[in-house]
């Protein structure tokens, strides 16, 4: 997990860069309010640590110039200030946590762990990867190897499919309910049509295919260096 720590006090700054780092994660510490504020929205960072009371720029003020850029980071708010309008207002600056001081370690770090849980379950998955095969949801960009793939929208939605269900074996009645939303089997071949087309883009110039014909079953999508 990477933090970033805006603190000004030097000794609480350097014991909490030694015990988060102790931890196994790494942390930016920055004790001004106006650099806090650049590394805050610069990105990368899964939980900024914020104090409120900061020369240059306060903590709150960060906060919210944060949020108004909309950036989302889980923030946990440091502050000596203890009492509930304190903390309501925190909070209602866009703070996602608020730990009063003094704080035991261990509460700290807990607080931390719950932060970045919730920012991972919350962020959506944008890019599928099996093997040496990478798919951008946002971009819409296909590649294998590095090699970009130019795949017409129905050959993108049904490797989509083959992507979310990699390793397992997806029916002909599964891709004609979820790609071509038909909940009957028309008797066409438009699915072997479609998979030969997309087989023959990803894996026609390359080594080991990823695509394989499950017969009397379906189709598999999978990486080659796990079993079958």
């Amino acid at each position: 997990m990477r933090i970033l720590l805006v603190e000004d006090d030097p000794q609480a700054a350097s014991y909490l860069c030694k015990g988060l780092k102790e931890q196994g994660m790494t942390v930016d510490h920055v004790a001004e309010g106006r650099e806090g504020l650049f590394r805050a929205t610069s990105g990368g960072y899964d939980v900024i640590v914020l104090d409120r009371m900061l020369p240059g720029l306060d903590g709150l003020s960060i906060l919210k110039a944060v949020r108004a850029a909309g950036d989302s980071t889980p923030v946990l708010v440091l502050s000596a200030l203890s009492d509930v309008d304190a903390r309501v207002e925190g909070l209602r600056a866009g703070g996602d946590d608020y730990l009063t001081k003094p704080f035991a370690f261990a509460e700290l770090m807990a607080r931390l762990e719950a932060l970045g849980r919730r920012a991972r379950a919350e962020k959506p998955q944008t890019v599928l990867t099996v093997a040496d095969l990478e798919m951008d949801l946002a971009s819409r960009a296909v590649r294998r190897s590095g090699k970009p793939l130019d795949l017409k929208p129905k050959e993108f939605a049904l490797l989509e499919y083959f992507m979310r269900h990699a390793g397992q074996v997806v029916t002909r009645t599964m891709l004609l309910e979820r790609v071509w939303d038909y909940a009957f089997d028309p008797q066409t071949n438009v699915i072997d049509v479609h998979v030969s087309r997309l087989r023959g883009k990803i894996d026609k110039d390359f080594d080991k295919p990823l695509l394989h014909t499950v017969r009397g079953a379906g189709y598999t999508l999978r990486d080659p260096a796990e079993a079958p």
